[in-house]
């Protein structure tokens, strides 16, 4: 992923903002500048920082809409927002981050306590949790954390119950904007923490951030997000240059099974990590269970198990302890892991039947080669279905996906054709 330039950024809205080169051209706290450069190593803001930085951080503080590829430093944005907006000595939630998974709610809330770690500004983060750890909402003590980040459901929860007060919210930020608001997504409860923080809070500055915006998207911030500044990344910056993309036909199940043996352990391990993606929870497991069987070192995650133990797996993989992770798409958003350089789609990503999901697509082959480091993909194609899916991906990303013939050699060659 090449950093987009500054050409292909498009900014609407009717102020007009200076660029941000360096962090302290943005007036932020000397605590939170020392977040940036001793935790998060930063040395200056990336190009979408650069841009968006400004109008975040500006008042009157409009709200925005931010389309943003993954792995271009659009985490970070909304972070500082939320750290700057924040008064530490207020003992009380000001700011609100929802996010379509727990995951990826975990994942954020990490990135604050590492990048607000001088500021004292304190988090909490808004999940589902297992029945273990379950405390009914009426026993809880209301929230006087300062930021909030969480999935839908569980902040909507809390809100009924009277339990998180959104009198003084100054920002709300929805991460993966497009999930949240999407018909069959989080868009009831989305929608209805909006209105009652714009009831309690009326100038609470609303960001939105996604990776890809449809039309429902569109809609649905042409009527609830007023007045928004936006900035789009052009969509061919969103196709993934750095990463190379293969398809590998195999004859039957079986034989995927085999790719994933013979090829992807046998040279995966040398380069890096391997995310493999399938459709269900059940050939996920069986997949888990084959390689597990015959002495493969794997790990799974899916919706079905315990919340705590998915925790512990993904934990696992990101400290580098496990090498190879199979998943659904519950990863296939946000999930940052800068060792994972391979992605296998075992099962190609579908909305129906041969309809393919081109944004899940996107999602998931940018879990390979963030912030522009190398990556390779590979596609698994069995079915006579699988072809009709694969070439209609082809056509909607217009690209010629090379097929990798299924021997070492070939493999070799493809994983050093991708730099790896």
């Amino acid at each position: 992923l090449d950093e987009p330039e500054e050409s292909a950024i498009s900014v609407t809205g009717e102020t007009v903002y200076a660029s941000a080169l360096s962090f302290e051209d943005l007036k932020l706290s000397k605590e939170l500048l020392q977040g940036l450069y001793v935790e998060m190593r930063f040395k200056r803001p990336s190009k979408i920082q650069a841009v968006s930085l400004p109008m975040i951080l500006t008042p009157p503080y409009k709200n925005l809409v931010a389309q943003a590829h993954n792995g271009s430093g659009k985490t970070t944005c909304f972070v500082l927002g939320m750290l700057s907006r924040v008064d530490p000595q207020k003992k009380l939630p000001q700011a609100l981050c929802i996010c379509p998974t727990r995951e990826l709610a975990q994942q954020n809330e990490a990135v604050l306590l590492k990048m607000g770690k001088y500021t004292g500004i304190t988090s909490v983060c808004a999940v589902p949790t297992d029945s273990a750890h379950y405390v009914p909402i009426a026993k809880r003590a209301p929230v006087t954390e300062q930021v909030v980040i969480g999935t839908p459901g569980t902040i909507k929860k809390w809100m009924s119950a009277k339990k998180l007060s959104t009198r003084d919210m100054k920002i709300l930020v929805f991460d993966e904007a497009d999930h949240m608001l999407a018909e069959d997504g989080f868009r009831d409860d989305s929608e209805r923490i909006m209105k009652e923080i714009e009831r309690n809070s009326p100038n609470c500055q609303v960001l939105l951030f996604s990776a890809t915006f449809n039309e429902t998207v569109k809609a649905f911030v042409a009527r609830a997000v007023r007045d928004a500044n936006q900035l789009y990344v052009k969509k061919e910056e969103l196709t993934l240059e750095k990463v190379k993309q293969y398809k590998v036909i195999c004859p039957d199940e079986l034989s995927k099974i085999d790719v994933i043996k013979d090829k992807i352990f046998e040279f995966g391990e040398k380069v890096g990590q391997t995310i493999i993606f399938v459709r269900t929870r059940r050939s996920a497991s069986m997949l888990h269970k084959t390689l597990l069987g015959e002495g493969y070192e794997c790990t799974s995650v899916q919706g079905a198990i315990e919340l705590a133990d998915r925790d512990k797996i993904i934990k696992e993989f990101k400290d580098g302890l496990t090498k190879v992770l199979i998943t659904t798409d519950l990863l296939a958003r946000g999930f940052d892991q800068s060792q994972v350089n391979l992605v296998v789609n075992y099962d190609l990503p579908v909305k129906h039947e041969t309809e393919p999901d081109y944004e899940v697509y996107l999602h998931r082959i940018g879990r390979a080669g963030r912030f522009g480091r190398k990556g390779a993909i590979f596609n698994l194609i069995c079915t006579d279905r699988d072809k009709t899916i694969m070439e209609k991906i082809e056509r909607h990303f217009a690209i010629q996906i090379p097929e990798v013939p299924n021997s070492e050699d070939n493999f070799k060659a493809a994983l050093s054709d991708a730099g790896l």
